[in-house]
C-alpha cells in the first residue's frame, strides 16, 4: 500500500478501555495494556507503508523479539487513553519500537520493542524490503532502561502445561505474543494482579511455538521477582521477568 497522506514518524491513537479489556476490578488487563500497544504500533505501520500486508509482497513480517514495559497506573473500565509511538531504530533486518500511553495527559506507561524481521516462508531472519527511509528516528526513550536478556532463576517448577490450540495462533501462523503473557498470568495468585502489584515487566521471544505444541510453563522467584519460562522439548521459547513493587 501507498505511504498514507496522513502519515507522520511520531503517531498517536486513541482507544476506549471497554468492559472486554478489563480484569474483575475494572482496571486495564495487561495483556490488553500490551494489545492496546500492539494495535497502535500496527496502525503506524500500515501508515508508513511497512505493515504486514506491505511485507508479504516480499514475504516477510514484523516478529517481536524483546519487550520491556513500564507501568505508572493503569486506565479503568471507560477510560479514554492515548498511545504514542515513534521508531527509535531501524536498520537492516531489525528495529527498536517506543511506546507510551497517556490518560488524561498523563504518561501512565511505557514501552520499548525490539522487532526482527522474517522471511515467512524459510521462518529466518533477512533484511527489510519495504522502504521505511520517510521514518525519521528519535532517540527518545520511552522507558528507564532499554529491552535486556532475561535471566531466569536457576530453581523453577513446571506450574502448566498447555497444548496449543487454533486460538493462540496469530496471522504469521504462530503463538500470539499476548498469548504467552496471558499464560504465565493466569498461573499467579489473583491478588499479585488485582492489587497491581506488578510495576514492570521484561519478555523475550525466544522461538516460535506452532499449534498442536504442547509446552511446559516454569515459575520461580527472586526477592521482588516473578520468573517464568515456556519451554517446548526442553528448550526455552519464551522468558518473562515480573517485577512487583517493594
Amino acid at each position: 500500500m501507498p505511504i498514507s497522506p496522513n502519515f507522520s514518524s511520531v503517531f498517536e491513537e486513541t482507544h476506549k478501555v471497554t468492559f472486554l479489556n478489563c480484569q474483575s476490578n475494572g482496571y486495564l488487563k495487561l495483556t490488553d495494556l500490551c494489545n492496546f500497544f500492539q494495535l497502535t504500533a500496527g496502525t503506524h505501520a500500515e501508515l508508513g507503508g511497512i505493515s504486514y500486508a506491505d511485507m508479504q509482497e516480499h514475504h516477510q513480517a514484523w516478529v517481536l523479539s524483546r519487550m520491556r514495559v513500564e507501568i505508572t497506573q493503569l486506565p479503568k473500565w471507560q477510560d479514554e487513553v492515548v498511545v504514542k509511538t515513534w521508531i527509535k531504530s531501524l536498520e537492516n533486518s531489525r528495529s527498536i519500537r517506543c511506546l507510551e500511553m497517556y490518560l488524561n495527559d498523563e504518561k501512565i506507561a511505557g514501552c520499548e520493542t525490539f522487532w526482527v524481521v522474517i522471511n515467512t516462508k524459510t521462518r529466518r531472519p533477512e533484511n527489510l524490503a519495504s522502504p521505511h527511509e520517510h521514518f525519521e528516528k528519535y532517540m527518545i526513550d520511552a522507558t528507564s532502561r532499554g529491552t535486556t536478556k532475561v535471566n531466569l532463576v536457576l530453581n523453577t517448577e513446571i506450574v502448566a502445561e498447555k497444548v496449543v490450540k487454533l486460538s493462540d495462533i496469530d496471522i504469521i501462523n504462530h503463538v500470539n505474543n499476548v498469548k504467552y503473557l496471558e499464560w504465565c498470568l493466569d498461573t499467579l495468585e489473583p491478588e499479585i494482579i488485582l492489587n497491581q502489584t506488578i510495576t514492570s515487566f521484561d519478555i523475550n521471544f525466544l522461538q516460535e511455538i506452532n499449534l498442536l505444541d504442547v509446552v511446559q510453563i516454569h515459575s520461580g522467584k527472586k526477592e521482588k521477582n516473578i520468573d517464568f519460562s515456556i519451554t517446548k522439548n526442553d528448550k526455552i521459547c519464551y522468558a518473562l521477568e515480573l517485577h512487583l513493587k517493594n
